[in-house]
């Protein structure tokens, strides 16, 4: 197995909606913001070469909205998902599956695209596009709070290419990839658990969108059932910890990776470091 950090780029979030209730007094001393109240937060992704398969896990906003859209996020930094592609000579036809956390547009932007004749079409045209059932059944009848996540270019022209693979339960996409299930984010939260090594690594994606929210009170304003993300994290992170998993965070501009240890005050970071040193304290 071969594991690759793929950048695409950064975009900015109001601060207040980022951590919810949590007083900016707090948040503001472990995850900064700029003089508009907004964060910058990364867009990483992962990808997993695994046997034959190549899997990427979300895809970013893409590139296929207009300005004014894009306008709104502050988009920032030099990279994009083509361009870290590109970097390892991996066409998006290589692409053999993708998983999505869930269909939020920074999370499934990336997997539609425009082609030549200007029609929308499925980014990666050989690949498996893995999502929850829980989480396709809720983006085609959105609810008001969520309905602005929830673009219908960036879901439909996956089921009309006859690519979805949908599960309502977690599922081995290999058999060193599980995708278990959460909802206190939005229904049909599909995390990926990846065995790589003696590790074992789990990507994030909105369960802890950043290492300042492993507090389990700290939850992110987004988040449609608070209550219940804080029941998910608390018994995700003593999971973590008993199995000392590795997080990899997919928004968190200044912490990429993460273990865990027990505190007075509770679970809280070990240690952080660099995706490059877990990759090679895994060779």
């Amino acid at each position: 197995m071969i594991l690759h950090k793929i950048e695409t780029g950064n975009f900015k979030l109001d601060g207040g909606a980022m951590f919810g209730v949590v007083p900016k007094s707090l948040w503001q001393k472990v995850y900064p913001a700029d003089e508009n109240n907004m964060c910058n937060l990364s867009l990483r992704l992962l990808l997993i070469k695994d046997g034959d398969r190549k899997i990427l896990i979300d895809t970013g906003l893409g590139n296929k909205q207009d300005e004014k859209f894009f306008s709104y996020y502050f988009l920032n930094g030099n990279d994009s998902l083509e361009k870290s592609l590109n970097e390892l000579n991996i066409k998006k036809a290589d692409i053999t599956d993708v998983i999505l956390t869930h269909l939020h547009f920074d999370h499934c932007g990336g997997s539609v695209e425009k082609g030549e004749d200007g029609h929308l079409k499925a980014a990666f045209p050989n690949a498996s596009f893995w999502c929850s059932s829980g989480q396709w059944d809720w983006a085609m009848k959105p609810n008001p709070r969520e309905k602005a996540s929830f673009l219908k270019e960036n879901i439909m022209p996956l089921m009309e290419s006859h690519q979805l693979k949908l599960f309502d339960q977690p599922v081995n996409v290999t058999p060193n990839i599980t995708v278990n299930l959460y909802n206190g984010h939005t229904q049909g939260l599909s995390v990926p658990f990846i065995r790589y090594g003696d590790k074992t690594i789990v990507y994030m994606a909105d369960l802890i969108p950043t290492s300042a929210h492993i507090p389990s009170s700290w939850v992110c304003g987004y988040d449609t059932q608070p209550l219940v993300s804080m029941k998910e994290r608390e018994a995700f992170l003593s999971e973590a910890l008993d199995n000392n998993y590795i997080l990899f965070f997919e928004h968190d501009l200044y912490v990429e990776c993460c273990n865990l240890h027990r505190t007075e005050k509770g679970i809280r970071i070990k240690d952080t470091f660099k995706f490059e040193e877990l990759i090679i304290s895994g060779q």
